[in-house]
């Protein structure tokens, strides 16, 4: 799959509409001059750093996001349909928690956690078009989010708290004492977390049947934006415009 360069201008555009829509001040200002300090780097890194994972290409990161939110809007519209207590939760922490998500897949200030693949034998027997950025201490992609987020000043409720943490759901061997307690005052008190989660399942098992289903089947598939229009908005977007990190140098150059 490969996003053209007006696609990810679009979605660059899309996220940000989408803050101002659902999140209130200050957070929707400071949310904002995050992203914005960060576009360059954010708008055209990928979601993950392999192939065989999801929307391992630029932009995939952004579109990635976009759909999870768009899942998340959904499958709340059907837990709330079949009964669940949508008191304890809000739509704004529904979108923030869907949202940052992944955040922590940014880096930290000074580098970026995914970094072009140098190794010609990894990239083609491996699918790696990208490698993890050695530079950049380890920590979890939530733990790391929610550093950046906090680090930058932009304070998060409990339930959005537990919800980036635990959005891999049992993926994560950490979520255990979160998601596999058999009493009922350690379980979650609200079903946010298992929203955001199935909308994080459903946005990559998507993105899979549009990169690799058509392979199997000896088929070509266009590349998909997750935007209604694809539009030409005339917004010269500063994530596309001159790129500075030296890591991403050239990457504009496979849109």
């Amino acid at each position: 799959m490969k996003l053209t360069a007006e696609q990810i201008q679009q979605n660059w555009v899309d996220l940000e509409e989408t803050i101002k829509a659902y999140i209130s001040e200050p957070r929707r200002s400071q949310l904002l001059d995050f992203y914005s300090k960060y576009s360059e780097r954010i708008a055209l890194m990928p979601a993950s750093h392999k192939k065989e994972y999801h929307n391992a290409f630029p932009g995939g990161y952004v579109d990635h996001v976009l759909r999870v939110i768009d899942c998340a809007l959904k499958l709340n519209d059907v837990w709330i349909e079949m009964g669940v207590d949508d008191s304890t939760y809000t739509k704004e922490e529904l979108v923030f928690s869907a949202l940052n998500h992944d955040l922590g897949k940014i880096g930290n200030e000074e580098n970026e956690s995914y970094v072009p693949q140098t190794d010609q034998w990894r990239k083609e027997k491996l699918g790696e078009d990208y490698t993890f950025n050695n530079k950049l201490p380890f920590a979890s992609v939530p733990d790391r989010g929610l550093f950046l987020l906090q680090q930058h000043g932009i304070q998060y409720s409990f339930n959005e708290m537990i919800t980036i943490q635990t959005h891999d759901g049992l993926y994560d061997e950490g979520n255990k004492k979160y998601l596999m307690t058999y009493m009922p005052e350690q379980k979650p008190r609200t079903s946010l977390p298992f929203i955001v989660h199935q909308a994080d399942l459903m946005a990559a098992r998507i993105e899979f049947e549009h990169e690799w289903l058509p392979k199997f089947k000896g088929e070509v598939e266009p590349a998909k934006s997750t935007t209604t229009s694809n539009k030409k908005l005339g917004i010269q977007d500063k994530a596309l415009k001159s790129i500075k990190s030296n890591s991403l140098k050239g990457l504009v150059d496979s849109l």
